[in-house]
């Protein structure tokens, strides 16, 4: 089973994937953080998100490995949060959008129940930096990719979730 829950940010999708997520799952699943802290603000949103999901999930943090993450894993059931901040490492760290896209056909490949959340970024306007446009480029194509997969897709704004496949 695999669902994608995407909007803007701070949109409420965070919030309403882990509140999916622990509805249908006996055991802790795993929550699989991709930020990378690398100001205070990120700093502050991370502990935003570990107050609010308390001791609910097992939790590990690794921005660029995730499929190497599951597959060590033996939880069956993941959130991934986000596969935009994910994306937005792998470039940061000099990947290519053929590795970027080849890691991610092998997560669409597991057979874990994945919950995946994404940031909207395909309503704005059409930037003048070249790393932006590469990022909304390969972000819309990411989800793309990942709707096209999964069973369940919600789109979340104002804290609102609306079932579009």
């Amino acid at each position: 089973m695999k669902t994608l829950f995407i909007g803007g940010i701070k949109s409420g999708k965070s919030a309403l994937a882990e509140e999916y997520t622990l509805s249908f799952n006996a055991k802790k699943p795993l929550y699989l953080a991709t930020n990378e802290l690398y100001d205070e603000e990120m700093n502050m949103k991370i502990k935003e998100h570990k107050e609010r999901r308390q001791e609910l999930f097992e939790t590990l943090e690794e921005p660029l490995k995730i499929v190497q993450t599951l597959q060590n894993s033996q939880n069956s059931t993941v959130l991934v949060e986000t596969l935009s901040m994910w994306l937005n490492n792998m470039l940061y760290h000099n990947h290519s959008k053929s590795e970027i896209l080849k890691e991610l056909q092998k997560l669409l490949c597991s057979s874990k129940n994945i919950i995946f959340v994404m940031d909207d970024v395909s309503c704005s306007v059409i930037s003048s930096s070249r790393e932006t446009r590469r990022f909304v480029e390969l972000n819309g194509l990411i989800a793309q990719r990942v709707a096209e997969v999964c069973e369940s897709v919600y789109h979340v704004t104002a804290g609102l979730k609306v079932k579009i496949k």
